[in-house]
């Protein structure tokens, strides 16, 4: 795979799922030739040889040829992949596909909604992705100290906010739901599509916002779509929360507020399935990397998987016989998101898109350091929000309390601090008693011993 004239990326995470797509994002199209060099680092240093072998293999311009990507390097630490990266990707499993499954286990062990990012198990997630990511962050200050980290690790939002007082304005959190949501809706609404975020109202927190307002040549046209039940119900959102909420709401609802709007139905889909998401994924990894290291086409095994992976992706939520769209099997995610924030960083053009940023100024009510997500604009000085619109009181209270839960629960992990994991557990609006959260969290600790023993 021969070199371009770009920049140099890291990938930390390089064995992951989805680091073809970044690939074949970066080898044709808007994208091509921004980076010459693609390093992939994976705590299993075997993932990451199984996603080179698979990206040698890919698939570019239309199958027409397969070897105009990025050349790809395979580290083996951070002192060998970070000198000389303009950028990092940051897309890490602390305690890989086992750690999940624990997450999601021991909620439902003592009664709760086992979900990997929301609620219990997503705390417990934090817990131990925020460590790990803090020495990321300080090898990149101490090996790469220009580069800029686009953050993908889970809970984005709080790894994102966690990682401020070490890299300032150097890292930025992404997440594709939000962009999502909004594509999707634009489209449903019939808007012209655009790069730019103009008319777009969204407000939230990663995992937890609302689209609030879909404006073009001066016409909210997002009412409309709220009052008819028919093109609500043609995209994924409006699927999965159906047309009443919304319209009671004047708003569309981030798809992991399914969770909070429908915790009983989630909970209870979840419960007595026998088998969890986590430990489908683990099944399937295990299975997967293997074939990816012997197959005569690791691109077809690697596809395949990846679309039975992403047909399963908020299954609790769809009923028994529903499949998700083809739109939403087809890629185009994070990855892209991922890259647009690269070509603005490496080009100095600006670009807008939903992303993890400082609060600053943006809602007073919450505090200048949090981290939260709405719609920012991005460019070689880094990711700023927009002016955004007043929150209602609903939303503030949501927000308020979950805000609080994640600023608790990076205390906990920075300062190893079990008080202020407790009180997040206790403090989350899916955790309902002081003693459930106090059974939780000694679950966790039997489940991760290291945890246990971080406590001062």
């Amino acid at each position: 795979m021969p070199s371009g004239t770009g920049a140099r990326l890291v990938v930390v995470g390089g064995g992951g799922f989805r680091v073809p797509l970044v690939y074949r994002a970066l080898a044709s199209g808007t994208f091509s030739g921004l980076v010459s060099e693609l390093g992939l680092l994976d705590a299993v240093p075997e993932r990451a040889r199984a996603v080179a072998r698979a990206l040698a293999a890919l698939p570019l311009n239309g199958g027409a040829d397969t070897g105009t990507g990025p050349a790809v390097r395979v580290a083996t630490t951070l002192e060998e992949a970070l000198p000389g990266a303009d950028l990092v990707f940051a897309a890490v499993r602390s305690g890989g596909a086992e750690g999940r499954v624990l997450d999601e286990r021991v909620a439902l062990a003592h009664g709760l909604l086992g979900q990997e990012t929301v609620g219990a198990g997503g705390i417990s997630y934090a817990l131990r992705s925020i460590p790990d990511m803090l020495r990321v962050a300080r090898m990149m200050r101490e090996h790469a100290p220009g580069a800029y980290l686009i953050n993908f690790t889970n809970p984005a939002g709080m790894v994102t906010e966690a990682l401020g007082p070490v890299l300032g304005n150097r890292v930025v959190g992404i997440c594709d739901s939000a962009s999502g949501l909004v594509t999707r809706a634009s489209r449903a609404a019939g808007l012209r599509a655009t790069d730019s975020l103009a008319g777009v109202d969204y407000v939230g927190l990663n995992h937890l916002g609302w689209l609030r307002g879909l404006t073009e040549d001066g016409t909210d046209r997002l009412p409309a779509l709220l009052a008819d039940p028919l093109r609500l119900g043609g995209f994924e959102e409006g699927r999965l929360l159906g047309p009443e909420l919304p319209r009671m709401l004047g708003a569309l609802p981030n798809e992991y507020l399914f969770y909070y709007y429908f915790h009983r139905e989630a909970a209870r889909a979840v419960a007595p399935a026998a088998r969890t998401r986590g430990e489908t994924l683990r099944d399937q990894q295990r299975a997967l990397y293997p074939r990816l290291l012997t197959a005569a086409d690791p691109f077809r095994v690697w596809e395949r998987a990846r679309l039975e992976r992403e047909a399963g992706y908020l299954a609790e939520a769809r009923a028994a016989d529903e499949e998700r769209d083809e739109e939403s099997l087809a890629g185009g995610g994070y990855e892209v998101v991922a890259l647009r924030v690269l070509r603005a960083l490496l080009t100095d053009t600006p670009a807008e898109l939903v992303l993890n940023v400082r609060n600053g100024g943006t809602f007073p009510e919450l505090p200048p350091e949090a981290v939260v997500e709405v719609p920012s604009v991005v460019d070689a000085a880094g990711a700023r929000p927009l002016p955004a619109g007043r929150l209602t009181q609903h939303q503030l209270g949501l927000m308020a309390a979950v805000k609080a839960v994640e600023q608790h629960t990076v205390r906990a992990a920075v300062h190893r601090d079990r008080d202020a994991a407790l009180l997040a557990l206790a403090g989350h609006p899916l955790v309902d008693s002081f003693h459930a959260a106090g059974r939780v969290l000694r679950g966790y600790e039997e489940a991760f011993p290291r945890l246990r023993a971080s406590w001062r």
